[in-house]
């Protein structure tokens, strides 16, 4: 019988240094999705990765975007989710649509934000959310804890609104979100508490770290629903295998242009290309948050601290989490203070990645570039992935099969739309009660302590 799959923490090499234990097992899914995090501040890993042939990637041609899910997710699911259950679970997280918009030549938006909350993060959570009630002991609630710089909390919060025995506690940086992610985040409501910190993401992103790490929490029930959590990488391999199958020509190799803030999605495709899609070139842009291109280039990774506040918000990291995957992946160990403990195999990474930094002033252009030429409306995240992928194909010279991400709704950015392009973006279905809705979120400064007095007043670890 075939063994299933194992996750291991990318910190397992480490040498035992202030205070970390470097977990050197291996857990189940299961463990791994309920933990979030490993015991040593690591990420999980995957110990093998599923195999797809082009022509099995090829027979989803023309089938629902369920399918694709159900294709990949059962391969790494396998002896832990029987198929019925996994089926219905992923029927319920995908009854919307996934276009491919053509733009030009064999240039395509893959537009993945008509989920409930208009964020590609809808993909993820509402896949997570479901594997995680699924797995939920009996008796006992989950704390979810979340730091997000944009739609990952809405997203999140939608997916668990409701979930029986799980509790979600979302952490964003004050002045660093719109007004609109502002609204969806206050007012979710019901199980789901919205906190505001005086700070920046990476604090938010601190703080949860730190709660998971903090032995004398333990019996609080952590789980994570950020991109350190390996339940929401999964999800987020789907649609690039999906947009695959729907374009591509006989074994054709493909471009993906993703915009990279703490890259949990670009990930996802690095995981599809090793699973077996064509992939030509991984292109990651960035905004201003310009670490990892600069790292590509130089070979000496720099994190930056304070992240710079940029138009993109979505993507204010200066130190991607899921680095350490990616570290991992080609070699190398970086901790999550950003630390080098092992270099990776650079010219190996700059062989399947290329990145740049896209600064506001291009994205700006960008927005209005696309909508003159193509007739085409761009958010701020959107037009970073679409720059990116037009200076990558300035510089390769080529014009192969290119798919960009475009990862919220434009009417999650109305300020910036109608500053730009001078006019009112459509308010999709998922958004239109936001003016009626109400709800505050808690305020807090970006101080662990005080942060840790709130979780030991507030949080609860059995059903009532």
């Amino acid at each position: 019988m075939d063994k299933g799959i194992r996750y291991y923490s990318t910190n397992r090499n480490l040498d035992a240094a202030g205070g970390v234990i470097p977990f050197r097992e291996s857990v189940t899914f299961r463990e791994a999705l309920l933990r979030g995090q490993a015991p040593d501040e690591g990420l999980f890993m995957p110990d093998r990765i599923p195999r797809l042939t082009v022509d099995d990637i090829m027979a989803l041609r023309g089938r629902p975007y369920a399918d694709a899910a159900m294709k990949v997710a059962g391969l790494f699911l396998a002896g832990e989710v029987k198929e019925d259950v996994l089926s219905r679970i992923v029927a319920e997280s995908y009854p919307f649509e996934v276009p491919l918009e053509h733009v030009v030549e064999r240039l395509y938006i893959m537009r993945l934000d008509r989920g409930p909350t208009a964020s590609f993060k809808d993909f993820a959570a509402r896949m997570m959310a479901r594997l995680m009630s699924h797995f939920r002991p009996e008796g006992r609630r989950l704390n979810v804890l979340v730091a997000t710089s944009g739609d990952t909390g809405s997203a999140v919060g939608e997916a668990f609104r409701g979930v029986a025995g799980i509790d979600v506690y979302i952490l964003y940086p004050r002045d660093e979100v719109s007004g609109q992610q502002k609204k969806q985040l206050d007012t979710i409501g019901g199980n789901v508490s919205a906190v505001s910190i005086d700070g920046k993401f990476d604090d938010c992103q601190n703080l949860v770290k730190n709660a998971f790490s903090d032995a004398s929490l333990a019996y609080l029930n952590f789980t994570s629903a950020n991109s350190i959590n390996f339940g929401r990488i999964l999800p987020q391999t789907v649609y690039y295998i999906y947009a695959y199958a729907q374009l591509a020509g006989q074994r054709e190799e493909i471009v993906v242009s993703v915009p990279s803030g703490n890259f949990g999605n670009a990930l996802g495709c690095e995981y599809a290309r090793r699973m077996g899609l064509p992939v030509k070139k991984l292109v990651m842009p960035t905004n201003e948050n310009e670490e990892f291109p600069r790292f590509l280039r130089t070979g000496r990774y720099e994190k930056i601290s304070p992240s710079r506040a940029c138009l993109s918000n979505a993507m204010n990291v200066g130190h991607p989490s899921n680095l350490a995957r990616f570290f991992e992946l080609y070699g190398g160990t970086v901790d999550r203070t950003g630390k080098v403990h092992r270099n990776p195999d650079v010219e190996a990474m700059k062989r399947n990645i290329w990145s740049v930094a896209v600064s506001d002033e291009m994205t700006k252009q960008c927005i209005r570039d696309a909508h003159e030429r193509y007739g085409i409306i761009l958010e701020p995240h959107g037009a970073v992935g679409w720059r990116g992928l037009e200076l990558y194909l300035e510089e390769s010279k080529e014009r192969p099969l290119c798919v960009s991400l475009e990862t919220a709704h434009p009417a999650k950015f109305p300020e910036e739309i109608i500053e730009l392009l001078g006019i009112v973006p459509e308010v999709p279905a998922s958004m239109r009660d936001l003016d009626t809705r109400t709800g505050e979120a808690v305020q807090l400064p970006a101080r662990y302590d005080t942060f840790k007095e709130y979780l030991k007043d507030t949080l609860k670890t059995l059903d009532s």
